[in-house]
């Protein structure tokens, strides 16, 4: 017999080794662990898409639905059409700019009129001619409408005649 008729013999599938590879138990249980793998994967990114999703003001159950329908992809779209920021750091900064607003305008008064800001110094508001405050008699400078003497000029605001002091 020849060398070829004898390896046929010995040997009839020369894929034999390939195909106990492909049968072997360490292949099989590796395969079942990959496979395991990828759905605790898409499970906890679903889970993520649920819980980011009510964190940010959109809908959960649609975000949830669509990251179970579409695995990976759904969650990918999520990431890239979900707002910007949470709820709660919204509400924060918009808390923040009414604490801004509001000290603003502690520290410029307001026309009791018509409450639109006016400087210190103004005598009318601008925007509505209230008069906010008056003129003293002999220097002119602008005094609170309660004071009958010119903390400038020292002039008695009923009689124009300056106080001695």
């Amino acid at each position: 017999m020849s060398g070829a008729a004898l390896l046929l013999q010995r040997d009839p599938d020369p894929f034999q080794a390939i195909s106990d590879f492909l049968e072997s138990p360490v292949l099989r249980i590796s395969g079942q662990l990959f496979l395991l793998f990828v759905v605790v994967l898409w499970l906890s990114l679903v889970y993520w898409t649920y819980m980011d999703a009510g964190r940010r003001g959109t809908s959960r159950v649609l975000w949830g639905l669509v990251a179970v329908l579409f695995p990976y992809v759904g969650t990918l779209v999520y990431l890239i059409v979900r707002p910007p920021e949470y709820v709660e750091e919204s509400r924060e900064r918009e808390l923040e700019l009414a604490i801004l607003e509001r000290e603003l305008r502690s520290r410029m008064p307001l026309c009791p009129n018509c409450r639109s800001p006016v400087e210190r110094d103004f005598i009318l508001c601008p925007a509505c001619g209230w008069e906010l405050k008056k003129r003293c008699l002999s220097c002119e400078r602008p005094l609170n409408m309660e004071w009958e003497t010119c903390p400038y000029c020292g002039t008695d605001q009923r009689s124009g005649k300056k106080t001695g002091w």
